[in-house]
């Protein structure tokens, strides 16, 4: 059996394995720390979405499509790349945000992504979230507005479907 050397090297390690813990313990529950105040709730916004086309698909003439080598001959032609997302946040009539995020992509033609968080009043709320998803079109498509009740320490998941719409969570 190999000689540990001294007991006091041994003691030594061990007072340090216990100054150790107590520092991570201590640590693990002071100073105290609350994500959110008494009175406080949390708006989220997450949206993943690609812009509809920043313009109309259309056809090649027939002088354009001798040009090309055979391999590319396609008729229609349609852009590639997408419109930016344009958001809107309102809570009781006030605007609480608005962002227009380009798309993603070397030819921006990938999805837009959003994600917001907000620490409101908890209580009852008119809130309301909007969306524009083209360039081509005026207004705002996508256009929810709900009263909600913000429960204190509670989160309300705002999301995006294509075919749902907005939807509050």
């Amino acid at each position: 059996m190999p000689d540990r050397g001294p007991a006091w090297v041994a003691a030594g390690r061990g007072l340090a394995y216990v100054l150790f813990a107590a520092f991570v313990g201590f640590f693990a529950v002071r100073p105290a720390w609350t994500h959110l105040g008494p009175d406080e709730a949390v708006v989220k916004v997450s949206i993943v979405h690609r812009g509809q086309p920043v313009g109309e698909c259309r056809e090649r003439s027939e002088e354009e499509l001798a040009r090309l080598p055979p391999n590319m001959r396609v008729k229609l032609v349609c852009p590639r790349e997408r419109s930016p997302l344009e958001l809107e946040v309102w809570l009781d009539g006030r605007l609480l945000h608005r962002e227009v995020k380009a798309p993603s992509g070397l030819h921006h033609d990938g999805p837009s992504y959003i994600y917001r968080r907000f620490v409101v009043p908890a209580g009852e709320h008119l809130l309301r979230v909007r969306l524009r998803d083209s360039v081509r079109a005026e207004g705002y498509p996508y256009d929810r507005s709900e009263r909600v009740r913000l429960d204190p320490g509670r989160v309300l998941a705002v999301d995006f479907d294509p075919v749902a719409g907005i939807r509050f969570r």
